[in-house]
């Protein structure tokens, strides 16, 4: 248990968001749900390759950023997991209302390490303590991050939470449940399909079935106090280039 809560701690110290200095008054700040780290990057460096402008990326649970930007100035930009950070900021006007949009889909899904030898069907009441084998299933925290409130949900709709409830190695993000079965210290963890496509450690066991957790939706908003370049980055998102990268990533893209 103790290298559980060591990780979680080095992960919290690594990603949490810090408020932007004097000098990146110029550039435009994303906080971003830790699972769009490697798409949301790509697509920052690419269109401060054709704009000449520079992105700046914070990325944690969802949640964990929703209050950061209530706690400080800073964040230009705002993409959460899910609709329940995003209102969090939108009932304190924290965000441009008439920006908001969905901008993207999910899917979840049962991982374990690469070379594993499990097999398990996802379905109702199906053997998934026996198939921890005394280990514990790697989860984002079900009571405070979106994959893990997912994750909850689609166990409790598959009549199998009772029986691992007890049995959890919970992160602060979703990226730290997939660490956790990368190295080998969880035979089971359960991300987003997104989260699986760039782990190489890690295979896909199965996937829930859509209709057993609420719908995965990222939306997307400027905050109440954005700097006025940070529309154009905000279309970016939503415009062909983007989509490449998110579609590519697994995500399913909402804007047309």
């Amino acid at each position: 248990m103790l290298r559980y809560l060591a990780a979680a701690l080095l992960s919290t110290l690594l990603v949490l968001p810090v408020p932007v200095s004097a000098q990146d008054a110029g550039r435009i700040a994303v906080f971003g749900a830790a699972s769009l780290a490697n798409a949301l990057e790509a697509i920052g460096q690419e269109y401060g390759r054709t704009s000449g402008k520079r992105v700046v990326f914070s990325f944690a649970a969802s949640m964990t950023l929703a209050k950061q930007i209530e706690a400080s100035s800073g964040a230009d930009i705002f993409v959460s997991a899910d609709t329940e950070s995003m209102d969090y900021l939108e009932q304190r006007n924290l965000i441009a209302k008439p920006t908001r949009q969905n901008l993207l889909g999910n899917s979840l899904v049962l991982i374990a390490p690469a070379d594993s030898k499990v097999v398990l069907a996802i379905a109702p009441r199906m053997k998934l303590a026996d198939a921890l084998n005394g280990g514990r299933l790697a989860v984002a925290n079900v009571d405070s991050v979106p994959a893990g409130r997912y994750g909850k949900a689609a166990l409790i709709a598959l009549g199998v939470w009772a029986s691992v409830e007890n049995r959890l190695a919970q992160g602060e993000d979703v990226r730290t449940a997939l660490a956790y079965v990368a190295r080998g210290e969880s035979p089971l963890g359960i991300v987003y399909a997104t989260d699986a496509r760039v782990e190489p450690r890690v295979k896909v066991v199965g996937t829930f079935p859509p209709a057993s957790h609420p719908p995965i939706v990222y939306p997307v908003a400027l905050t109440a106090d954005a700097k006025r370049d940070a529309g154009s980055f905000l279309d970016y998102l939503k415009g062909p280039q983007a989509r490449v990268v998110f579609e590519r990533a697994g995500f399913t893209v909402l804007t047309r």
